[in-house]
């Protein structure tokens, strides 16, 4: 395959970056953030009884701070601790709360514009395409090396997994890339889902993996010239899973990467709460047959609704010019790169998953066979990132423990974090690489 490093694309204007997605809630979000504290201000004075535990003694300590400063400067006693502040010693608080809502809602929003107008573009293409079928491609990261099969979520790109020149997991395993010290021995395939065209936004879960998972990997296997080991990445682990329960001869091995099994595990509450956000889409799903990338970016969002407003914050003390920038510039690109979700699929994912625990109960099925994971009899191995915000450890976990054998690895690292993170080599991509030599 051709590894050259992408020129940079000619100087001249490029169209805005439409991220972060959807652009409008995480403003509203990160304004609404910094507008309460002013807004809290007068329930500060008047001694509001009913802050949250996490705040209350963080308010009482600033009431009394205040009360003996005032005294201080007039040389008099303190007011009493029920007692409202007075003008001359609220106000000058009071602006200085104004102007450092300011100051950081300006940093919020000079992150947000330099992220929408910085000059990086992905310095990679694509590994070549050796099999497609509707919107789906299969890319060979490799030619040489034990075939490996990685499989990703159907909301995200895939090239998460190869991500640029210097934050490549599947190339640095082909001994590829920019950085490819210690890598090489692996042949990596990378399923592409690609965007649901008008006969994916038919699709079920079903005809996902009893159809085109199944006869991707069998075009695999068939240029491998023998079973695969399967790693699925997030949902796509899940996917993988039911592929290798029911094609076992196409399969040597079996890793998943961050994926959920018991959505219940950690609290069922908050995951019954995150399917019923399905409801207010159902018109427009009905509508598409499908549901909108940014529909299922709101998802996410509801996971960490200040992590925007948190990330471009820090992102604007960045040097624009460093590989620090491009590389946030690298996840947030991908991040917002979408795919929209065929309606059914939503709905088994959202209702099914989240809400029924199905998976967890053992009630998914497949193509009308249910998926078990204790029927599973390859050599499989399950990494449950420790530090996991999107899946949590617990739901993760859960798979290591239903799979017979199993592996488990709990590196310390993020969902997003175990892939591209600066400690991914040596906590996942390195370990996993010998993990995956050692089935030869």
């Amino acid at each position: 395959m051709t590894n050259a490093r992408k020129r940079p694309e000619p100087p001249g204007p490029k169209p805005l970056r439409q991220g972060p997605r959807p652009l409008g809630l995480h403003l509203g979000m990160g304004t609404a953030l910094l507008l309460s504290s002013p807004a809290a201000l007068p329930l500060l004075n008047a001694n509001w009884p009913h802050w949250h535990p996490t705040v209350r003694q963080t308010a009482e300590n600033l009431r009394r701070d205040l009360r003996q400063n005032l005294a201080q400067s007039a040389n008099q006693p303190p007011n009493p601790p029920d007692a409202p502040l007075p003008t001359e010693a609220f106000a000058p608080f009071a602006m200085a709360v104004d102007r450092e809502m300011r100051r950081r809602l300006d940093r919020f929003l000079t992150g947000l514009e330099r992220y929408r107008h910085h000059p990086y573009q992905r310095d990679i293409d694509d590994a070549p395409t050796v099999w497609c079928e509707g919107a789906t491609r299969l890319l060979e990261v490799g030619q040489t090396g034990k075939p490996v099969l990685f499989v990703p979520s159907l909301v995200n790109r895939g090239y998460i997994l190869d991500l640029s020149w210097r934050k490549s997991l599947l190339r640095w395993l082909a001994g590829l890339g920019g950085d490819a010290a210690g890598g090489g021995g692996i042949r990596p395939f990378l399923l592409e889902w690609g965007y649901p065209g008008a006969v994916e936004r038919g699709y079920s879960l079903s005809d996902v993996v009893a159809g085109r998972l199944i006869r991707a990997l069998e075009a695999t296997c068939a240029r491998a010239g023998g079973p695969v080991t399967l790693v699925g990445y997030c949902m796509g682990g899940l996917l993988a899973l039911g592929a290798a329960l029911r094609r076992p001869d196409l399969v040597s091995g079996y890793v998943a990467l961050a994926t959920p099994w018991d959505f219940h595990a950690d609290d069922a509450a908050v995951a019954q709460r995150t399917a019923a956000l399905i409801n207010p889409f159902d018109p427009v799903m009905r509508m598409l047959g499908e549901l909108p990338v940014d529909a299922v970016q709101t998802l996410f969002a509801t996971l960490d609704p200040l992590l925007a407003y948190k990330k471009f914050s820090r992102f604007a003390a960045m040097d624009m010019a460093s590989d620090e920038a491009d590389d946030f510039v690298a996840l947030e690109d991908w991040l917002n790169d979408g795919v929209t979700l065929p309606s059914a699929i939503a709905r088994e994912c959202l209702t099914g998953w989240y809400g029924e625990n199905t998976t967890g109960r053992g009630e998914w099925r497949v193509a009308d066979a249910p998926v078990q994971p204790q029927a599973l009899r390859c050599r499989s191995l399950v990494i449950v990132p420790a530090r996991d915000r999107i899946v949590p450890p617990a739901s993760a976990a859960a798979l290591g423990t239903a799979l017979p054998g199993a592996t488990v690895w709990q590196p310390s690292l993020g969902h997003i974090g175990m892939v591209v993170s600066g400690g991914a080599k040596a906590k996942v991509w390195a370990p996993l690489r010998e993990w995956l030599l050692e089935g030869n």
